[in-house]
């Protein structure tokens, strides 16, 4: 009988012809494995190369196989890799990133020791492709501009509530229903957020490393970020909660901003729009000058926090509007996937 491999690493895809394979690589060259690692690309019909790419890496490696996803959506990709996969351990990675050597072994590592997590995840370091990346990158990797993330900022081993590309147990998977196929964005900390309220925890430990190629563009970045507003309302209400309290902190910001901006032209409150934005500069001037970037990046910086900030907020308000006041499905424009 076949021996199953040690870890089935699931990959989406589509229209990665510039990323998937330096992604393919790292993990073909994974160190300290005591069997083989499956590698699953699953490719939403890409007509840019990718899957010629993907076609002979697996004529060349009986690791690596690709499997089609006609809907085009990444949380259909993700369920169709862990429906495929032949290892009791099923990881998550993007085709913009690349595994560090001792990855796998790390995850590996990190569930056998933790009986109590279904999931475990580690450090995702930005690569930074520009000058501009580099700035957007500096602020998604600061406490100011994501909050207590600590798969984005880093900090001590321990219990969290979400991390990227996770390394799960496929049983916790099946236990709780795999990826919800209705959200656009956010499918891993929705996901992540039934595993907890399973009862499963997840596991954060620094020692597990990938890198992740960042945008490069701040309307890109805008795009974003509004989706993970708009769709975090989507989760909220469909769980009838708060997954997280620190992603409600964008939207407070711009309706306190809304509140002084009414009460400044009300005259009853026309300096408090003054603190409120001198209060925002300098948290996010300290936080550009003390975050290990170069002087000439703050201006950068300070932008990427301001776009991260008012596209999440109003994201999330839209969401608010659209999911709990007119009690409507998401929009078809709300679907178009931004990279």
């Amino acid at each position: 009988m076949e021996q199953a491999p040690v870890a089935s690493v699931v990959i989406p895809c589509l229209n990665e012809v510039d990323t998937i394979g330096a992604c393919i690589d790292s993990l073909l060259a994974q160190q300290s494995l005591a069997g083989d690692l499956e590698i699953i690309v699953v490719d939403g019909l890409s007509d840019d190369g990718t899957v010629e790419v993907l076609e002979g890496y697996a004529k060349a490696n009986s690791q690596v196989r690709h499997i089609p996803n006609p809907d085009r959506f990444t949380p259909v990709a993700m369920n169709l890799g862990f429906n495929a996969s032949r290892s009791e351990v099923v990881i998550l990675l993007g085709a913009h990133a690349e595994a560090a050597p001792d990855f796998v072994k790390r995850n590996l590592q990190a569930l056998s020791a933790h009986k109590e997590s279904g999931c475990v995840g580690g450090v995702v370091e930005q690569v930074h492709g520009d000058a501009t990346s580099r700035r957007i990158g500096q602020a998604l990797t600061s406490p100011f501009g994501v909050g207590d993330a600590r798969f984005r900022t880093g900090g001590l081993a321990g219990h969290v509530d979400t991390v990227a590309f996770g390394a799960y147990r496929k049983s916790v998977l099946d236990e709780i229903g795999g990826v919800d196929p209705s959200l656009v964005r956010n499918q891993d900390d929705e996901l992540n957020y039934r595993l907890t309220e399973a009862g499963w925890r997840i596991w954060f430990d620094p020692r597990i490393r990938s890198t992740y190629h960042v945008r490069s563009s701040y309307r890109q970045l805008f795009r974003q970020y509004r989706q993970y507003g708009y769709w975090k309302v989507f989760v909220n209400k469909k769980h009838s909660a708060i997954t997280t309290w620190r992603q409600t902190v964008p939207a407070a910001f711009l309706l306190a901003i809304f509140i002084a901006l009414a009460g400044s032209a009300s005259g009853l409150a026309p300096t408090a729009l003054a603190w409120l934005l001198g209060l925002w500069l300098v948290g996010a001037v300290g936080s550009a000058l003390t975050g290990g970037g170069r002087l000439l990046d703050a201006p950068g910086v300070i932008l990427s926090f301001l776009t991260v900030h008012v596209a999440y907020g109003w994201g999330y308000w839209s969401g608010v509007l659209r999911f709990v006041i007119l009690r409507r499905k998401p929009s078809l424009d709300s679907k178009t996937l931004t990279r």
